[in-house]
């Protein structure tokens, strides 16, 4: 059961990504604010996704 919901996770985080990237219109490149701003919001999915691909450790 554990696989189906880390596999169900793994399929929301890269959604949430897709999502992300194609509601993103083009860019000011002089806008730094703008820039920041999305800066961090990948950097947030960057490590949701690494965080749902990681593999589980172990338990004795």
């Amino acid at each position: 059961m554990d696989g189906i919901v880390r596999t169900a996770e793994q399929i929301v985080v890269i959604e949430a990504a897709r999502t992300y990237v194609a509601g993103i219109r083009p860019v000011d490149m002089t806008d730094s604010g703008r820039l920041a701003g999305h800066l961090m919001a990948a950097e947030t999915l960057l490590m949701k996704i690494a965080e749902a691909f990681n593999e589980p450790e172990p338990t004795a």
